[in-house]
């Protein structure tokens, strides 16, 4: 099995809230006034607090470690962050959950969050407070960025596709680290270094090898995308090697018709309809 690590998306912003009193420690983090906002959820988006559940709607806030946010098939959310320097777009099949949310002594915000598949993507302004913080944990690496808007896709292996589209975004894992900068985007494998950054592209593309019927009522499927890419094939999340390709089989429909979407970190998505011959 791959050894997992946590892919930490770090974002450096200045916090609007402030602290009236500064306390003696700088470094002293305090829980008031956190949240994240429901800015709007479209299809099955669910609201979990502790061990509560509900369908989200638009005004819900996720205030405490441990809450969160999941989309189902054909669904997604739209976040706003408290302080109102960005949002946070969450797409199908994705769950988004708090790990910390504090302010410092000194009015820096400190948001830390939890994605272990799926893919969001986030725009957020400049950011110049210094101890201000926003991390975006999956199970590959570390990265920091200082504002900007990127887009993160995980599979379920892992392993984690990072674009760019504006500003730039210092990747980390195993002791190195990339910079993925504007119009970049790169893979982290779990237990490996990021890869070398490579021209954004954003690129759905379905490169369909072999599609075949097997015995016993089954179809195999050999192709390839871009390897930062999210596939689904019939509902189910796919993982691909590191060049992006994939060899499964699947039960047989009973149209011989399978439905797959393939999803760029950034959140551009196509869907197919394959005709089993």
């Amino acid at each position: 099995m791959i050894k997992k690590r946590w892919l930490l998306l770090s974002v450096l912003f200045v916090g609007l809230l402030t602290i009236s009193q500064v306390l003696a420690q700088d470094n002293f983090q305090l829980r008031i006034n956190r949240y994240l906002e429901v800015r709007s959820a479209s299809g099955d988006v669910t609201y979990q607090n502790g061990k509560t559940s509900q369908s989200a709607r638009i005004g819900v806030k996720l205030k405490n470690v441990g809450d969160s946010i999941s989309t189902g098939q054909r669904s997604s959310s739209r976040l706003a962050l408290d302080t109102g320097i960005g949002f946070i777009q969450v797409a199908e099949n994705t769950k988004l959950e708090i790990q910390k949310l504090q302010i410092t002594s000194n009015g820096g915000h400190i948001t830390n969050l939890q994605v272990t598949g799926g893919q969001v993507r986030l725009k957020v302004r400049p950011f110049t407070h210094k101890d201000s913080s926003l991390q975006i944990e999956t199970p590959a690496g570390i990265a920091g960025v200082r504002g900007t808007e990127f887009g993160v896709s995980v599979q379920p292996t892992g392993k984690t596709g990072v674009a760019t589209l504006s500003g730039s975004v210092a990747t980390t894992a195993q002791g190195q680290s990339v910079y993925i900068n504007k119009g970049f985007q790169s893979l982290v494998i779990p237990g490996e270094p990021p890869s070398a950054p490579m021209p954004l592209r954003n690129d759905t593309s379905l490169n369909l090898q072999v599609l075949e019927q097997t015995g016993n009522q089954q179809a195999r499927i050999v192709g390839k995308v871009d390897p930062v890419n999210l596939v689904i094939f019939a509902n189910q999340p796919l993982t691909t090697d590191r060049s992006g390709k994939f060899d499964i089989t699947i039960p047989m429909p009973a149209n011989r018709r399978i439905a797959v979407t393939v999803t760029t970190p950034l959140g551009k998505e196509q869907d197919y309809e394959l005709a089993v011959p």
